[in-house]
C-alpha cells in the first residue's frame, strides 16, 4: 500500500482553551501538493460509559446540549484530565454524574468522532453490576437527570432516534450487537 500520510509544514494556533484548541496547519500531500489551510480542533481524550445495574437496568442520563439547543438522552461521558487513566476517568465521571459505582469494568471500544478535523480519541467502557452508592457531584454548569431503563427500553430508544450523538450511538449499537 502506498503512503497516504500528509506532512505538516507549519502549525499556527488560533486559540487555546482548556477544552478546545484550534489550529491551522499547512500540509504537504504525498504527491507534493500543498494545502495551505487545514483546520484541526484539539480536544482532550474523551470517555463514555454504558453502565448496567446489578438488576440489569441501564443507567441513562438526560441533559441540555447547547450546541444542538435541545435536551438529550445519553450515556455518561466526559473528559480525561491531564495525567489521568481513561478508565479511572470513566469511573469518576459515572460516580460524579450519577452516584453509581462498582461493577466489573471493561473497555468496549475506542473511536474518533471526526478523524478529519479532531485529534482526540474516545474510550468507551462497559460497567456491569453498578449500584448507586452516593448522590451526584455535578460541575457548576451541569444539570443532569438520572434514569434506569431496561435493555429493551434502551434498545427501543436507540432505534427510535432518542440518542442523537454519534459518540453515544456507536457504543450502544456495539453493546446491543454483542448481546
Amino acid at each position: 500500500m502506498k503512503n497516504l500520510d500528509w506532512k505538516t509544514l507549519k502549525s499556527e494556533y488560533l486559540f487555546r482553551r482548556p477544552w478546545l484548541t484550534a489550529r491551522r496547519d499547512t500540509c504537504q500531500l504525498p504527491d507534493g501538493r500543498i494545502n495551505e489551510e487545514y483546520y484541526v480542533l484539539e480536544y482532550p481524550t474523551w470517555i463514555n460509559v454504558i453502565a448496567v445495574t446489578k438488576t440489569g437496568e441501564m443507567v441513562i442520563i438526560r441533559q441540555y446540549r447547547h450546541g444542538l439547543g435541545r435536551t438529550c438522552f445519553e450515556i455518561v461521558a466526559g473528559c480525561v484530565e491531564e495525567g489521568e487513566d481513561p478508565m479511572d476517568a470513566a469511573k469518576r465521571e459515572l460516580e460524579e454524574e450519577t452516584g453509581f459505582t462498582g461493577g466489573e469494568w471493561s473497555e468496549q471500544m475506542q473511536f474518533s468522532c471526526n478523524a478529519s478535523a479532531m485529534n482526540n480519541i474516545t474510550h468507551s467502557y462497559l460497567a456491569i453490576g453498578v449500584e448507586q452508592t452516593s448522590k451526584q457531584h455535578l460541575d457548576a454548569t451541569e444539570d443532569i437527570e438520572i434514569y434506569t431503563f431496561s435493555k429493551d427500553e434502551v434498545k427501543a430508544m436507540l432505534l427510535r432516534g432518542d440518542f442523537v450523538q454519534a459518540s453515544m450511538i456507536a457504543p450502544l449499537y456495539k453493546f446491543f450487537a454483542e448481546l
